[in-house]
């Protein structure tokens, strides 16, 4: 069944062209084809998927909506961080921050939003 598929997250946004910044200049994705309907944008991100699309819900998700896993999340922090990205700091339970690093049982979370407030993710170890 569909554990075999591939999986792609979806994520909602209010303006189309200021998302495909922030995808693609900021966060360095390459998209997939254009699209010429100006409501989705289709990006690949390693051996995944991601999908950018209008809709009046953009930004309404309180939790994070995506992740990627890498292998050095200070370095991805530090590339992001010289490209404009601010990052969200957490209060969690069993978590220490170190700059913008939650670091857990050697385990680190890293998270920021999109223009829209969509919150995501990098994490590594």
């Amino acid at each position: 069944m569909l554990a075999t598929h591939a999986i792609f997250p979806m994520l909602a946004v209010k303006n189309l062209e200021k998302a495909r910044k922030f995808y693609e200049n900021v966060l360095g994705l390459a998209p997939v084809s254009p699209r010429e309907d100006g409501h989705v944008a289709v990006y690949e991100s390693g051996r995944a998927k991601l999908a950018v699309y209008v809709s009046n819900y953009a930004g309404t998700n309180q939790a994070t909506s995506a992740s990627w896993e890498v292998e050095d999340v200070d370095g991805e922090v530090k590339v992001l961080k010289a490209r404009g990205v601010s990052f969200e700091h957490y209060d969690m339970p069993g978590m220490k921050l170190h700059g913008d690093v939650h670091v857990s049982d050697g385990m680190k979370n890293a998270w920021f939003k999109d223009p829209d407030g969509n919150i995501l993710g990098i994490v590594g170890h």
